[in-house]
């Protein structure tokens, strides 16, 4: 019989402790502890849960979040590693962790806007976090907000090295999904397997080395007949020479043919040693990715980041002068093994 206890500190209205297991063969591994939205849980919000865990974690701590949508803002701070949020539904769509605010978002304060990396709903600093069978949302109506000036809203910001996404959904419209890094000089992994990402215009963004192995990437109908987004705007470091590879996606959409851009290189304050590197090998590619799917950004060119191909297949795949093609695949290790060797892909 499994054994549980959960160590409380403070009012009845916080959890500053920690939930763990007693060992035995039914016990869950490691420390856990339980978010239900309808207090059946430990707590019941997703924030809650990451407070509880202890700082300078050295070790799996679980955070088994039960089927329901958990509303407002999660933030793991850098002194709380080895994080594993992990859905107990049937599948991705019975857990959402979601918020609302954008960009041009007026915080409660009156202090300005949230800006880009402060809508985030979910910030990961924390290295060696871990998602499994959940959504990650970003809900922000941009039609509901004309008088914003930027409606950029992201569902999920990474800051660290090491993150696994497993069976994850990313949802919202403009820069959903921002793979990032502590500093400019730093390189940071992430690994997505058997994700889904959708948004429109930069919805997979910044300067982090990330491989999507088999997910799918969803372009949505912004309503028009010859622009509907761009799918990357990577931010790579000139010293990285590993970006985001996409390797055996599926790239989707409802939109017109040949009105989505593969990408347009991202060069965060006009910084000339930002300069992209996107890699697509392996794909299945819509009718929405013309036959020029590469394009500028501003004042930097797309011929001067560094794009390829490799083997694609799929209404929108093409073998054109605008398209830069590649001579053999890039396998997903040369981008994560990194000096420690991280092996993640399964």
């Amino acid at each position: 019989m499994r054994r549980r206890s959960v160590l409380l500190a403070g009012a009845l209205g916080g959890l500053a402790g920690v939930a763990s297991v007693a060992r035995g063969a039914s016990a869950w591994p490691g420390s856990y502890i339980t978010v239900a939205a309808d207090g059946s849980g430990d707590v019941s919000t997703i924030q809650a849960a990451v407070d509880a865990v202890p700082s300078g974690n050295a070790s799996a701590f679980t955070v088994k979040i039960r089927p329901g949508t958990y509303r407002g803002q999660v933030v793991i701070p850098a002194d709380k590693p080895f994080i594993v949020f992990r859905g107990q539904g049937p599948d991705p769509t019975a857990v959402v962790i979601s918020d609302d605010r954008a960009n041009g978002t007026p915080k409660p304060d009156g202090s300005g806007t949230w800006g880009t990396s402060g809508s985030a709903s979910v910030t990961i600093s924390g290295h060696d976090y871990s998602a499994r069978n959940l959504t990650f949302a970003n809900t922000f109506d941009e039609d509901a907000h004309p008088e914003f000036a930027g409606h950029q809203a992201v569902a999920v910001l990474t800051r660290a090295d090491r993150i696994v996404f497993d069976n994850v959904r990313f949802l919202g419209n403009q820069d959903t999904l921002y793979l990032n890094t502590p500093d400019a000089a730093t390189v940071s992994r992430v690994y997505l397997r058997k994700c889904y990402v959708e948004g429109d215009v930069d919805f997979i963004f910044g300067r982090a080395t990330a491989v999507l192995d088999r997910c799918t990437v969803h372009s949505l109908d912004r309503g028009s007949a010859t622009n509907n987004g761009y799918v990357t705007a990577a931010s790579t470091s000139l010293a990285n020479p590993h970006g985001f590879l996409f390797t055996q996606c599926r790239l989707t959409s409802d939109a017109p043919p040949g009105s989505v851009y593969l990408g347009r290189p991202w060069h965060p304050s006009n910084d000339p040693a930002a300069v992209a590197q996107v890699t697509i090998q392996d794909s299945v590619l819509g009718a929405h990715i013309g036959p020029s799917p590469w394009t500028d950004f501003g004042t930097w060119p797309w011929r001067d980041a560094r794009y390829g191909e490799f083997h694609n297949r799929g209404p929108g795949a093409a073998t054109t002068p605008d398209r830069p093609q590649l001579s053999a695949a890039c396998p997903p290790a040369a981008y994560l093994s990194g000096a420690d060797g991280w092996d993640p892909v399964r």
